[in-house]
């Protein structure tokens, strides 16, 4: 077995950096002349080799031609020149690597003569805009390269319309982003992970990414409001502020006033993860943008009121005692003024909907689910459900839909209820009629995540959810959520820790817990998803996708500060539990 790391190569010139066009990741062809300053491949560039990947020798037989084809792709700064040396000429022109991405482990060394094998190990794969997709499949994990002779040389006929680049190399090259879209009622921004290649093109990779749109694949999941099939040029900063041109060729109408609020809020949602940029100005084929009043500079906090983790919102907490609800700081909780406030309630679980105005409550029995305001001790409650079997805790979107799962004996039904319409039922491939121990509920309303028991060790599901005029359509097959060591656990609890992330509870042994967050995408962890290791009892998480808001592993008798290294402590008051924030 063979571990491909590209290989300091003598440097007279390096070509440019990654431009992604057209929402692709596209690769340059040639560049800029970029003097190494000491003729060796050891310069780097923030901290990375640069690799300048020499032409096919004379002679070289095929499988030595396909080894040092891959060789090629890992070329840095990123380009496709070197690699494409080593087609014949009628393939040189077809092959498209912008396509999407193949990363790998390792390989078995190419075998073969007129048609040379490499079968990957630990392959994956991410599509044109840069979003993981999962696994390669087993039957896809053997490339195949038909060689052909060209003027005596061999050459590569055909191979995949991707970048086949090492694991390490990628987790170097390329970072985890949001780019941000829109519900299919224009309510609330979607945010989908994807990753786009380092350095100091990321402000024109992420227009670029944001511009291929959400794809077919999110179909009445997600839509967005920027011109599709466009590309984008980008003027110099100056100072804070970016120029953004758009290049529609001329097929976009001007937008409506909506509409530009909408482009902007997707543009400023994706652009605030630039430290460097504060402001931005668009143009679309030519023609300011601009808002009412003639506004044409944004800044990178436009759009608020379309965050997906719910505005206006709050950081306070609420939790059960005896029955009753309390509110308030962790610090500092009192029972709530309203209806639910009280030992009579009687209620084993609840959720505050996003604006902390109502209140889902399940009763003792979990077979009853009621509905009532936060506040206001005159109020009274009505009945949303009655007759479950056993309801876990419900959840809240934005919309105001209430989401209910009831463990049935042939397993969970997952429902719906909005105002006060009968509940909906939703099936949920791979999560409705399983073992389900807990689940969320993305406050975009996008997206269920639930703990399914099975036999093997429990699993994290997320399922898409698609939408059309506010009427939930239907429930995507839900794909598992996998980390290293992650089987056969039993999973505690899961929280928000992001609006793209969540936060698992799992004990490592007696008195250890750990806590580790999960990308809702499933691609693999980098550095920002480290675990955390927590000693101790834990029965909880209170999680929000408020990234800046405390994640809580709570105890039977407090709570710990998960998300600081300094894990702070807070008492709770005697006989409280069941900590939550909204959603």
């Amino acid at each position: 077995m063979t571990r491909r790391r590209p290989t300091a190569a003598a440097l007279g010139v390096v070509v440019a950096m990654v431009l992604a066009l057209a929402g692709c990741v596209s690769l340059p062809e040639d560049g800029p002349v970029i003097e190494t300053g000491s003729g060796s491949g050891d310069a780097q560039e923030g901290g990375q080799y640069y690799f300048d990947p020499p032409p096919p020798p004379d002679g070289a037989s095929s499988a030595e031609v396909v080894d040092r084809f891959l060789d090629a792709m890992t070329a840095f700064p990123i380009t496709t020149s070197a690699a494409r040396q080593y087609l014949t000429p009628e393939f040189r022109e077809s092959w498209s690597p912008k396509d999407g991405i193949i990363t790998y482990d390792d390989f078995l060394a190419p075998r073969g003569s007129s048609r040379v094998t490499v079968t990957l190990v630990g392959a994956e794969r991410l599509d044109g805009t840069g979003r993981w997709r999962g696994p390669l499949p087993t039957y896809d994990e053997t490339l195949t390269f038909p060689v052909e002779l060209v003027d005596g040389q061999n050459r590569i006929a055909s191979a995949p319309d991707a970048l086949v680049v090492p694991q390490s190399w990628f987790e170097q090259r390329y970072q985890r982003v949001t780019l941000y879209y829109f519900d299919p009622n224009a309510r609330v921004l979607v945010p989908e992970p994807a990753f786009v290649p380092r350095g100091d093109q990321l402000v024109s990779n992420l227009v670029s990414a944001l511009l291929g749109g959400p794809g077919p694949q999110l179909s009445r999941v997600a839509t967005t409001f920027l011109p599709a099939g466009s590309t984008v040029e980008l003027s110099v900063p100056v100072g804070d502020v970016v120029d953004i041109a758009i290049d529609a060729s001329g097929s976009a109408p001007a937008p409506t006033d909506e509409a530009v609020r909408l482009i902007v809020a997707q543009l400023a949602w994706t652009l605030r993860q630039v430290p460097t940029i504060e402001r931005f100005r668009v143009s679309i084929d030519g023609r300011p943008v601009q808002l009412p009043g003639g506004v044409t500079e944004f800044g990178v906090d436009e759009g608020a009121r379309y965050d997906p983790a719910g505005y206006p919102t709050t950081a306070r907490v609420y939790a059960l005692r005896g029955g009753e609800l309390l509110a308030g700081t962790p610090d500092a909780l009192q029972p709530t003024d309203g209806p639910f406030g009280s030992a009579e309630a009687g209620i084993r679980s609840f959720a505050v909907d996003v604006s902390a105005t109502t209140v889902a409550a399940v009763s003792e029995s979990g077979t009853t689910v009621l509905r009532g305001p936060l506040r206001g001790a005159e109020e009274t409650t009505v009945p949303v459900v009655s007759g479950a079997t056993d309801l876990l805790p419900p959840a809240w979107d934005v919309s105001g839909r209430l989401w209910l799962v009831d463990r049935t004996p042939s397993g969970a039904r997952v429902s719906t209820v909005v105002g006060d319409e009968d509940p909906v039922a939703v099936r949920v491939p791979g999560i409705s009629g399983s073992d389900v121990r807990s689940f969320l509920v993305s406050r975009d309303g996008s997206r269920v995540v639930a703990v399914v028991r099975t036999s093997s060790g429990d699993q994290v599901r997320v399922s898409r959810v698609r939408y059309a005029q506010n009427r939930l359509l239907s429930a995507s097959a839900s794909r598992r959520l996998t980390w290293e060591g992650g089987e056969e656990v039993r999973i505690r609890d899961l929280a928000w820790r992001s609006p793209t992330s969540v936060a698992v509870l799992h004990r490592l042994a007696d008195e250890l817990f750990e806590v580790r967050t999960l990308s809702v995408d499933g691609a693999p962890a980098g550095a920002e998803y480290s675990a955390t290791t927590l000693r101790g009892r834990y029965v909880a998480l209170a999680g929000t996708p408020v990234p800046d808001d405390t994640l809580w592993a709570v105890t039977r008798t407090g709570l710990v500060d998960a998300s600081s290294p300094t894990r702070d402590m807070v008492d709770l008051p005697e006989g409280a539990g069941s900590v939550q924030y909204v959603g």
